[in-house]
């Protein structure tokens, strides 16, 4: 294979890809995103973890009580979250379709040292974020309430239950679990999976729009358009990485070690590609060799978070500056695995141009 070979087509593949208003849509949208990360985080942790945005709230709510008077009435009332008010069940409810009200709580008749169980009836809007925050806030109420509820009712147990020591956390809550552990690694590593599609669709349009005869017809061989479409979409990942990276950090996201997880996700993405060309060289339509090289992409990407040092995991623990001497070892193993599959790539496009030359 030429180098001058390799330029001319993924030069030709960049034009193209400039020209192409559904690809920059996506890296657009992608640059929007990253542009206003911290903003977007709090609403992705809210649905992560409702309970790490109910600290930044400071508005009372007003709730509704409805039924028996209890214990629950006087902590409600104390609470500094909630304005409590007294009402018929019936009213709250049509109170709170109108949302005059954030919740309405129904306690029944039943004594907190009867037989039965307590079972107390909370009436919230459906899929509203004020309501998650009223949720969490009850959360510690009600916790509170069934204490008290065990405390009085624990002269019933004939044996006692053994007490659970659990350690408390010392890490930084689940905002920062999910800002590394799930959003980082996800985010650097979308260009390698948009990289992969891509080049699915570069060389299944030479055969769906016929243009693969004139391309072996020029002084450049079947073998260097393929590596050179490879190669263009191999390019695309560092920069659409580093950018998300960079806005991250513009962010005031502190990321450890950028450079070495930079090389992660191009190394690993370069299986991704790999496997997408060979189902676009095996399928030769579109339509047929995405939807197995998706198939396929989810069992590779399941497979591996079975493994402890897998892509993912690695990502989190580069940024977060706690990787060790498996970061190397992974690579190592990643660079194998990218041998083998450019032999078997190399061999198999080789295979396919005699079988063209022919014809």
């Amino acid at each position: 294979m030429k180098g001058k070979h390799l330029s001319i087509i993924a030069k030709k593949e960049f034009r193209g890809l400039i020209n192409e208003r559904t690809i920059l849509l996506a890296v657009l949208l992608q640059l929007f995103i990253a542009l206003f990360s911290s903003f977007l985080m709090v609403g992705l942790t809210s649905m992560y973890d409702p309970s790490s945005i109910s600290r930044y709230s400071h508005y009372r709510y007003s709730i509704a009580y409805a039924g028996n008077e209890s214990p629950l009435l006087s902590d409600l009332q104390a609470s500094t979250n909630f304005r409590v008010y007294r009402m018929d069940l019936s009213t709250a409810v049509a109170a709170l379709g109108e949302r005059k009200l954030a919740a309405v709580i129904y306690v029944p008749d039943t004594l907190p040292d009867a037989q039965d169980p307590v079972k107390i009836t909370l009436y919230t809007l459906q899929n509203d974020l004020q309501s998650a925050i009223v949720d969490v806030k009850l959360k510690d109420i009600f916790l509170q309430y069934e204490k008290n509820l065990r405390e009085i009712r624990g002269g019933r147990l004939d044996i006692h239950p053994l007490p659970l020591q659990i350690p408390t956390s010392t890490g930084g809550g689940d905002f920062y679990e999910f800002v590394y552990g799930l959003l980082i690694p996800l985010l650097v590593f979308m260009p390698a999976i948009i990289a992969s599609a891509l080049v699915i669709d570069l060389i299944t349009e030479e055969y769906q729009h016929e243009t693969l005869e004139t391309l072996i017809s020029t002084p450049i061989t079947f073998t260097e358009m393929i590596w050179g479409k490879v190669l263009a979409c191999e390019l695309l990942v560092p920069v659409q990485a580093g950018v998300w990276l960079l806005l991250l950090m513009l962010n005031r996201i502190a990321i450890e070690n950028a450079a070495m997880i930079l090389l992660q996700v191009v190394i690993t993405s370069f299986i991704l590609i790999l496997l997408g060309t060979l189902t676009a060289l095996h399928y030769r339509e579109r339509t047929s060799a995405q939807f197995i090289f998706s198939t396929a992409l989810v069992v590779v990407i399941m497979f591996s978070l079975t493994l402890t040092d897998n892509p993912l995991n690695l990502i989190t623990r580069l940024a977060v500056g706690t990787a060790g001497v498996e970061q190397w070892l992974v690579l190592g193993a990643t660079i194998i695995i990218i041998l083998a599959l450019g032999c078997i790539t190399h061999l198999y496009a080789e295979r396919i141009a005699k079988t063209h030359q022919t014809s």
